[in-house]
């Protein structure tokens, strides 16, 4: 069964975000990028299907800059067999990734798309229902389990009320939660071999779809600044200052 595999270039969540002085985007000037926490799951549980001889081959996919070439590397030493590049400098938003992924599955047919539920940097959590959409084809969000039998997925899903199982007819299309694996590290042979493994790159207009994106971003503002909290010394005191201070009362 092939796997296919989605990956996005994202800044790297350890790096404390910064805005541009004109309000216009995030700052990206000589920011450690990386790939999306979830995506890394979703590597992570392709490979072990691999492992267990439920994968045969897995496809790294990924739609953004040239740069994004360096997250398909990483995907590559992780363990996947080979890579697609769909190379754009635009914005690209979660529907015109959907609909590249869409190409893509046409063409490559594998048997599981796995996804992270969402990418740090704009949460939208909507690429895997929107693939799901496009191409007809069965979904399990929120993963925090997958097991493959023949041609069944059973994916247990995280909800609000607990936990939900439900089975697939493969293909399908599957996006992972946290607790669905702890990804593992590249090792430094892995890393080397991975400049080595084939990368294909395309372009939207390869595939047939526009991915710019039809949203125009205004202005970007960090949060407001908290204040710090203090210490009262009593009963009353707490109840003055929420009725004076706060003005909650």
């Amino acid at each position: 069964m092939k796997v296919l595999v989605a990956v996005k270039r994202v800044i790297d969540y350890n790096v404390k975000i910064r805005v541009k002085p004109d309000n216009s985007d995030v700052d990206l000037t000589n920011v450690k990028m990386a790939m999306n926490p979830f995506c890394e799951i979703a590597v992570e549980e392709a490979v072990r299907l691999k492992e267990k001889g439920v994968a045969t081959e897995i496809v790294a996919v990924t739609i953004g800059p040239k740069a994004a070439q360096e997250q398909l590397r990483t995907a590559l030493a992780l363990g996947a067999d080979r890579a697609i590049h769909v190379e754009t400098d635009e914005r690209v938003e979660s529907l015109g990734a959907a609909k590249a992924l869409a190409r893509l599955v046409e063409e490559e047919q594998p048997g599981l798309v796995i996804l992270g539920k969402q990418a740090i940097d704009t949460d939208n959590n909507q690429t895997g229902q929107m693939l799901a959409a496009l191409t007809g084809l069965p979904q399990g969000t929120f993963a925090s389990e997958v097991v493959i039998d023949n041609d069944k997925a059973q994916v247990t899903r995280e909800i609000d009320g607990g936990l939900q199982t439900i089975e697939l007819t493969l293909p399908a299309i599957v996006t992972t939660d946290l607790r669905l694996n702890e990804p593992r590290y590249a090792k430094l042979p892995d890393i080397m071999k991975a400049k080595k493994k084939p990368m294909d790159v395309k372009s939207p207009a390869d595939l047939g779809v526009e991915v710019a994106s039809k949203v125009k971003l205004l202005k970007v503002e960090p949060p407001a600044e908290r204040q710090g909290g203090v210490k009262v010394g009593s009963v009353d005191e707490l109840v003055d200052k929420l009725k004076n201070e706060a003005k909650v009362l």
